[in-house]
């Protein structure tokens, strides 16, 4: 891809900006020819490389084996669990030839995978002995989207599902991996430097099939909360229906007790609308696919010394374990800073004639700390730097965050704090009361049990009908 000149679109101005930012720092192509479906540059499948890298580690750590299951689904597996279909039944995309011959039974492309997967628990599972179960899966999801997609965000395709699903002896210990899988959702967005808010859906929102809904919620720049991860318990809805039993202790069948848990390649839009700025992407170090650029400042009469500075700088900082690249490119110096920032690399090093003869460099971070470090200093110095410029952007995501919250006392209240950002209104949990809120503010309600060290739950009267209630978010939503 070309250097593209011109500025971008203020951040302010977030779904002109956002689409400008992955064109401009190569994070997706918007222009294949099928509406909903976009393709990742190199440069943004490296950052959904070392994002999911982060989730694999974690799911690896606490015991799920990672795997892979086919594509398509029999519809007559489809069809089976009655509540789950008809939650996607607009969704599905299906095959229905092979060639020019007529399927006998039609294929779904999973929109999501627990019909095609639970008839191999089925026969994976025998005794109490191979509880629990924990598997996980990437993979790419298809959903016919009526609503305007957007790149990342709603997709008719989405590329990098991570899907999560484990079986237990009882629902007791389903609902304790719920927790698990919460505080490992928890851990990954930490890395990421994005404060979640973390809530059970209500019933009419939960996911098709689940005895309770878990979501996760960011904030983006507009005002809008982006879910960016769920939790279900799954009781053992669908253990009845795919016929999913183990032998217990005493020889007695029983019906295994289930969860699934699910972030997409919004995780990845939520690096970049949370973090990003008006010169482009800002990347938290751990997911950068370039952590640091190496700018040699060439001078004619020490051009190979000066690169050879540059090269062997690139190897130290390489060798400690950081992703590192030389920009070696016949351009300004000015040209290449526009670029690595427009990009959101968290550092560059800047080697030239002056820093060989003071035996220093210069170190610059995305968000415009700059510094001198001693060259043979650099190698512990750059971990230092970057961990230092993490807990920043953290602290100021969190800033944005609870800058955007609104304890609200009324529903007028929560209809001007829901067209900035996040409402905290007392809810009593009646659909009727949730239906009014919503359609005053027009947001939605994002539930109870709310878990966010920046929103104080409290109890009071219900904004709509003044019973009892307990705090609930609302905001618009993507």
């Amino acid at each position: 891809m070309e250097e593209e000149s011109g500025s971008l679109p203020p951040k302010s101005d977030f779904s002109a900006w956002y689409n400008d930012v992955l064109w401009r720092a190569e994070i997706m192509d918007v222009r294949y020819p099928v509406k909903g479906l976009y393709v990742w540059y190199p440069f943004g499948f490296g950052l959904r490389r070392q994002t999911y890298a982060i989730l694999r580690d974690l799911l690896d750590g606490t015991g799920h084996e990672e795997t892979l299951f086919p594509l398509l689904i029999p519809k007559t597996e489809f069809m089976k669990e009655a509540e789950h279909i008809k939650g996607f039944e607009d969704e599905v995309y299906w095959v229905t030839h092979g060639g020019l011959s007529e399927l006998e039974v039609p294929l779904a492309l999973r929109p999501t995978s627990e019909t095609s997967i639970y008839p191999m628990f089925a026969l994976w599972i025998r005794s109490h002995a191979d509880l629990p179960l924990k598997v996980y899966q990437i993979v790419n999801t298809f959903r016919y989207e009526t609503k305007h997609t957007r790149p990342l965000i709603r997709l008719r395709e989405i590329t990098s599902f991570k899907e999560a699903h484990t079986a237990h002896a009882t629902w007791d210990e389903a609902a304790a991996q719920v927790e698990t899988a919460l505080s490992l959702y928890t851990r990954f967005y930490d890395d990421l430097c994005i404060p979640i808010t973390i809530s059970r859906r209500p019933d009419w929102d939960k996911f098709p099939g689940a005895d309770y809904t878990m979501a996760v919620d960011a904030l983006m720049p507009d005002g809008r909360t982006l879910q960016v991860g769920t939790v279900h318990h799954l009781g053992d809805h669908f253990s009845k229906t795919f016929e999913i039993t183990y032998e217990d202790a005493e020889g007695q069948q029983q019906y295994v007790y289930q969860t699934c848990y699910g972030i997409s390649e919004r995780c990845v839009a939520a690096t970049i609308g949370v973090h990003g700025d008006d010169k482009g992407l800002v990347l938290p170090p751990k997911v950068a696919p370039v952590q640091v650029v190496v700018i040699p400042i060439i001078m004619k009469k020490r051009a190979e010394e000066v690169l050879a500075a540059a090269e062997a700088l690139k190897a130290e900082l390489e060798d400690s374990g950081l992703r590192v690249r030389i920009d070696t490119r016949d351009m300004r110096p000015g040209a290449k800073y526009y670029h690595w920032e427009m990009h959101g690399v968290p550092m560059r090093v800047e080697v030239g004639p002056r820093d060989l003869d003071a035996g220093t460099v210069v170190a610059a971070t995305r968000d415009g700390e700059k510094m001198s470090v001693q060259r043979d200093e650099v190698v512990t110095a750059v971990p230092e730097i970057l961990g230092a410029y993490a807990a920043r952007l953290r602290t100021q995501a969190e800033e944005f965050l609870t800058s955007h919250i609104t304890e609200a006392g009324s529903v007028e209240e929560a209809v001007e704090a829901v067209k900035t950002g996040i409402a905290v209104v007392h809810w009593c949990g009646d659909e009727a009361c949730a239906e009014e809120l919503e359609k005053a503010t027009n947001g939605s309600v994002l539930g109870t049990e709310i878990r966010s060290p920046h929103i104080k739950k409290t109890e009071g009267s219900c904004a709509v009908c003044g019973k009892k209630g307990t705090s609930t978010v609302i905001a618009r939503t993507y």
